[in-house]
């Protein structure tokens, strides 16, 4: 008698195989489906599953009406987004979306991504993409075609060969780590606490202002610049709460995660008053050393999407921003690929893209080094240049017609310097 064959079998005859079903890997998945392109995800969870990155920005919109699932999300119910609000202290300002140097949606949404992610990846399984859920990517050969060996939801091994790879596995960054392609990030080591809360906020005021439900509230912690506060309206009298900042500066890591959070915010006295009825809902979490970056974003073989590639800062919420324009940059450059064009992986899509993510990071240092704030609260801003910075904050970091996209380091000092 011979043995059996333990011989894995190979699923073949697919043109894009994407690893991960967030965002990025749907609306990338829906794009090439749309040109004929036979795609299949694989994605290690089930949905809905919890996600951060909750508030949207305006510039999303536009990725989702190019997947046809604009449609689906205005039906949804989500909260609607107009801008964004700042606190430090007394100061307050915000940034109305539709006060914006930029062409362009001018509102979003905040989501739960739990279900704004399965909103997505049900949408584009009523387009007839294939998503594998519970299925997870154990090993990548690129000697040849892309090549992966994958683990389906019973644990049974499989190959799955394709003409082309996507990473759209966000924090999970499956191939950074199978290909070593993982470096530091340039930003420093800073962990989020986040939940969710009953926020019983009813009529209370923020330094004598109605509390606005249709902007993300930032509040600056009053003795550490460095430590920062979102507040996210969800629905009515539901919000995401978290803290950011350098990990010895959010409490005694003895303590639970829940009592370091909610110590955090008792050190905001804004804050403080405005959730002191909260309620926590559910289990604190804790993301540490959330900033990444990596050697390559793409080749003729590859491309990495979103966080998968490179993770900046929650401050700003380009996270789903920049995986949305990294999947609809890919999907175009990808299609001439398929159709028999030579790419130049690097120069038409690595870095295209990160010039915007490149304006986001100058963003983000300078808020951690006070620049951006001195900026976002000098008391008499000018107002063409607060349109610029308003199209930055609503997502539109690749408009090189904005000088504070074209220039965003220089333009940046040129202004701290006047409010100053």
């Amino acid at each position: 008698m011979h043995a059996a064959s333990t011989t894995p079998q190979t699923l073949t005859g697919i043109d894009v195989v994407i690893i991960g079903a967030g965002p990025s890997g749907s609306i990338a998945a829906s794009l090439l489906h749309q040109q004929g392109k036979r795609v299949v995800v694989i994605e290690k969870q089930h949905f809905p599953r919890f996600s951060i990155g909750e508030s949207l920005l305006p510039c999303c919109m536009q990725f989702l009406e190019q997947a046809n699932m604009l449609d689906a999300v205005n039906k949804a119910g989500y909260q609607f987004k107009n801008g964004a609000a700042f606190r430090y202290k007394k100061q307050y300002t915000d940034f109305n979306f539709s006060d914006k140097f930029t062409p362009g949606p001018e509102t979003t949404f905040q989501v739960e991504r739990a279900d704004f992610d399965k909103l997505l990846a049900d949408t584009a399984s009523e387009q007839g993409v294939e998503i594998r859920y519970g299925e997870t990517v154990n090993a990548v050969d690129l000697t040849d075609k892309p090549k992966l060996t994958v683990s389906d939801a019973n644990g049974e091994v499989y190959l799955i060969e394709a003409e082309y790879l996507l990473d759209a596995s966000g924090f999970g960054r499956v191939l950074p780590k199978l290909l070593a392609l993982e470096k530091p990030s340039t930003l420093a080591n800073r962990s989020a606490i986040f939940t969710h809360i009953q926020d019983n906020i009813d009529n209370k005021e923020v330094d004598g202002r109605p509390f606005d439900r249709n902007k993300i509230l930032i509040s600056v912690h009053p003795e550490n610049k460095d430590i920062w506060f979102w507040l996210i309206p969800l629905s009515p009298g539901h919000c995401s709460l978290g803290v950011v900042g350098e990990p010895h500066l959010l409490g005694d890591s003895a303590h639970n995660l829940q009592d370091r959070l909610m110590d955090m915010v008792n050190q905001e006295p804004g804050l403080n008053n405005l959730l002191a009825n909260a309620e926590v809902l559910r289990e604190c979490a804790e993301l540490k050393g959330y900033s990444a970056n990596v050697s390559t974003l793409a080749t003729n073989k590859f491309a990495l999407l979103g966080n998968a590639g490179e993770f900046l800062d929650p401050v700003f919420s380009s996270g789903v921003t920049i995986a949305m324009q990294s999947a609809s940059m890919a999907a175009k450059c990808l299609v001439r690929q398929l159709n028999g064009e030579d790419i130049d992986w690097q120069s038409e899509y690595a870095t295209p893209l990160m010039r915007g993510v490149d304006t986001f990071r100058t963003y983000v240092e300078a808020w951690y080094d006070g620049r951006f704030q001195d900026v976002i609260f000098y008391d008499d801003p000018d107002n063409k240049i607060k349109q610029m910075i308003c199209s930055i904050l609503a997502g539109y970091a690749w408009d090189k017609t904005n000088p504070f996209v074209a220039e965003s380091e220089k333009r940046l000092n040129l202004i701290v310097e006047l409010c100053r």
